[in-house]
């Protein structure tokens, strides 16, 4: 199937907003995910043991759980399978995105462990005054390795 160019433009923009999502992530940028998801938007990161809700409480969990017991991460988003709504409406998507996420987890007496997780994002795109953004995000647990 060849691409129309809204199609390219959509499909890369998309791209941009999940690698904009991880490096608010890791930069532990919390309060400005507004940028990345809907106002209305639903995340659950309960397959690897997170909690699930609107963004306020996404923010929330984040600040509670990564801040402190996860001093150093990274996101690595791969095989990013981005389907638009129809071939004529580029205004919603859907994905299933790869990552790749070692952990830093802070030990007793300032030692660390590592933790390695496999996961996919199941998401729901939506463009918003010409902005896409996340409407939906669900993990699905892949693997999870503690060294």
């Amino acid at each position: 199937m060849a691409y129309t160019l809204e199609q390219v433009s959509a499909k890369l923009e998309i791209h941009d907003l999940l690698y904009r999502y991880a490096e608010l992530i890791d930069a532990k940028a919390f309060d400005q995910l507004n940028e990345v998801f809907t106002d209305d938007a639903f995340i659950d990161y309960t397959a690897l043991g997170g909690e699930k809700g609107n963004l306020p409480e996404t923010i929330d969990f984040l600040q509670r759980s990564l801040t402190d017991a996860f001093p150093s991460h990274q996101h690595l988003n791969a095989n990013c399978q981005i389907t638009l709504a129809t071939e004529h409406d580029i205004s919603q998507a859907t994905g299933r995105i790869m990552c790749f996420n070692p952990m830093e987890m802070a030990a007793k007496e300032g030692q660390s462990k590592l933790m390695m997780c496999g996961l996919w994002y199941l998401d729901d795109y939506v463009k918003v005054d010409g902005i896409w953004k996340i409407q939906r995000r669900v993990e699905e647990k892949s693997w999870v390795k503690v060294i």
